[in-house]
């Protein structure tokens, strides 16, 4: 090929490129009129946004009379920092809060892409040993070598991370079984199915929290007691499963009968045949669904503050209201839309690379 194709090759893939744009953005008198109005208005906004968020906000210092530009106030979000991550958590026991997360991370890595060993066996463990490892580990008991921290002193993101995580883990193997069981050829499997699915759904999260917090004790016998954050992830749990079952259900209804019957002419046993041929293919078929779901469920866990729990958005809510940082709720709560965004930018990309691995729209 000679030197002259080589200097053509980028200049003709740049007008193709250009091409596209233009036909996609000016490709008609209405699609120019709304490209020039967005571009019009992020002309306007983006200036002045990065402005207040960078180039005239205040970063350096440690107490409100630092903040003294037109800007965004860091100085703030800089020194509650500890308290928007960890809560009232006692500050020598920090490294519990730490190792926990840590182990949660590399759990939920190893689940997701099998590079530590095999990913049955670790899905296995973030659905069960890991969860309840987490919470006696964060919890600790009276008279053990871990010191009781009552979760009354956790807040900020290590509950919304420790809900979040809860339900993720456990709402899809649950949502599974109950998705079974209601298309089972057993009634009895069925009708409990069909009434604990259609119950958690008719009602709105916050309801189901508040009858945990408030109501739950009143049914309790005399003396009995359960920790209001177990209350309240039970509740996030069986609420998450029961939209989660109705998602893996439509992955079941979207696989062909002869699938099954395939199954059964190779003499599969029922659980051989729902693990190796039917689920794999249901749970490939609604990967976009179960993430939303996630999604969804990551940003509900700020619910739990109509029962007295500080979430990452409670606790910054709190802090707004502490008088020596009184007129900061704004950077209070672009700092909490960023955390938020991240996680589930990160679970939707994640979904993706999913997605187009397995080749869920060709196969």
């Amino acid at each position: 090929m000679s030197a002259s194709s080589h200097d053509q090759h980028p200049t003709n893939t740049t007008l193709k490129y250009l091409r596209v744009i233009q036909h996609q953005l000016f490709g008609s008198p209405f699609n120019a009129v709304i490209s020039l109005s967005i571009i019009s208005l992020l002309v306007l906004i983006v200036p002045k946004l990065l402005d207040w968020l960078i180039f005239s906000a205040d970063f350096a210092g440690s107490t409100k009379a630092d903040c003294t530009s037109q800007g965004a106030c860091w100085v703030f979000i800089k020194m509650r920092i500890l308290q928007f991550t960890y809560g009232f958590y006692p500050l020598e026991q920090l490294w519990r809060v730490n190792l926990s997360m840590l182990v949660m991370g590399v759990g939920i890595f190893a689940a997701l892409t099998g590079r530590l060993g095999s990913q049955t066996v670790w899905l296995i463990l973030t659905s069960t040993v890991i969860p309840l490892g987490v919470w006696f580990m964060l919890k600790g008991s009276a008279g053990g070598w871990l010191p009781l921290v009552e979760t009354s002193q956790w807040g900020g993101l290590l509950v919304t991370l420790v809900i979040a995580f809860v339900g993720i883990a456990f709402s899809l193997p649950l949502g599974m079984i109950l998705a079974i069981a209601r298309r089972s050829n057993r009634p009895i499997f069925r009708m409990l199915s069909i009434i604990f699915i259609e119950s958690w759904r008719g009602v709105p999260l916050i309801t189901v929290l508040f009858m945990s917090s408030v109501m739950l004790p009143l049914f309790l016998p005399s003396g009995w007691d359960i920790d209001k954050l177990l209350r309240a992830l039970l509740g996030v749990l069986f609420f998450a499963s029961a939209y989660m079952a109705e998602v893996v259900r439509g992955g079941l209804q979207a696989i062909p009968k002869g699938q099954e019957e395939a199954a059964d002419a190779l003499g599969l046993s029922w659980f051989q045949k729902q693990r190796f041929i039917v689920l794999p293919q249901a749970i490939k078929h609604v990967i976009p669904g179960i993430v939303n779901n996630f999604i969804g469920l990551f940003k509900d866990t700020t619910l739990v503050s109509i029962i007295g729990m500080y979430d990452l958005l409670g606790i910054v809510q709190s802090a707004n209201s502490d008088p020596e940082w009184s007129g900061f709720a704004t950077e209070g709560y672009v700092f909490t839309g960023l955390v938020f965004w991240i996680f589930c930018f990160l679970m939707s990309r994640y979904s993706l690379r999913l997605e187009t691995t397995l080749k869920t729209d060709t196969r």
